[in-house]
């Protein structure tokens, strides 16, 4: 049996702790559902791909499948790190970046790999969206090594196209109203126009740093306020003259979603 938490406590998980968080990553065989042309790629694979890269897997996820037949072929998120690479900004503000890469074993879907940061001071991730990351597609058939090799290589090269959008978020102070206008289109990456017309919110409280590095009115610490509690639930409503706690994402489709909405918002803004 794993221990939940010494999966937390470690930097990089080893293969007995991906199975213990998401089993489908680790499907033999394709789904009996799958048509005869489907090349079944084990994701384990890709794993031992890349970390002959540099890259290894610190979070593992999977969809909860809806009915028996799907079990163990859902769709699945591993998210992958290399300690050589990482962005020390000049206010002290450490970021790591991401390789996000789904899967699954049905024949739904291809490796898809997205990019990602990970925000050392508050221990969030981020999902970068915009023209230059878009999500990058590998069919199962004809996959290789050598295709893998040069798209991570591709992302890397990217990399400064990262630094330099976080240092015109950190260069853009907004004013309080634009703050709250942030806020507020943020909200809509989370709910529905439908749901925003029930609902209430402080806006005011709900831009309230939780740590003093956030406190600026520079948009990448607004940014990252937001995106934390959006994620985290770490903020209250009204709906139906009711006080409710916002629940946190766990689902990890919803969570890439708000994040690539949000970031897309972020752009906007600069």
């Amino acid at each position: 049996m794993i221990n939940k938490d010494e999966i937390q406590k470690a930097k990089y998980l080893s293969k007995a702790n991906i199975k213990s968080l998401a089993p489908s990553v680790f499907t033999e065989k394709p789904s009996s559902e799958v048509s005869k042309h489907y090349t079944h790629i084990p994701t384990e694979r890709v794993i031992d791909d890349m970390e002959t890269l540099g890259w290894k897997v610190i979070d593992a996820k999977e969809v909860k499948a809806r009915k028996q037949s799907t079990k163990s072929f859902q769709k699945h998120l591993l998210t992958f790190r290399n300690d050589d690479i990482v962005i020390n900004g000049d206010d002290g503000d450490t970021v790591y970046p991401q390789i996000l890469l789904t899967n699954s074993h049905d024949g739904k879907n291809a490796f898809t790999f997205t990019a990602g940061l990970f925000r050392l001071i508050c221990e969030n991730g981020l999902v970068i969206a915009d023209e230059k990351f878009e999500d990058v597609k590998m069919r199962h058939m004809g996959y290789s090594f050598e295709d893998l090799q040069d798209m991570i290589k591709d992302m890397v090269e990217k990399l400064p196209l990262t630094v330099e959008s976080m240092n015109k978020m950190k260069a853009v102070e907004l004013e309080q109203a634009a703050v709250l206008d942030f806020a507020k289109k943020a909200l809509n990456c989370r709910f529905t126009d439908q749901e925003m017309n029930r609902i209430s919110i402080d806006l005011d409280s709900f831009v309230t740093p939780v740590r003093k590095e956030d406190s600026g009115k520079d948009l990448w610490s607004v940014f990252n306020v937001v995106q934390e509690k959006l994620i985290e639930g770490d903020f209250d409503y009204r709906s139906a003259g009711k006080a409710r706690k916002a629940r946190e994402i766990k689902n990890f489709k919803q969570d890439m979603k708000i994040n690539k909405g949000l970031y897309e918002l972020a752009l906007e803004y600069c």
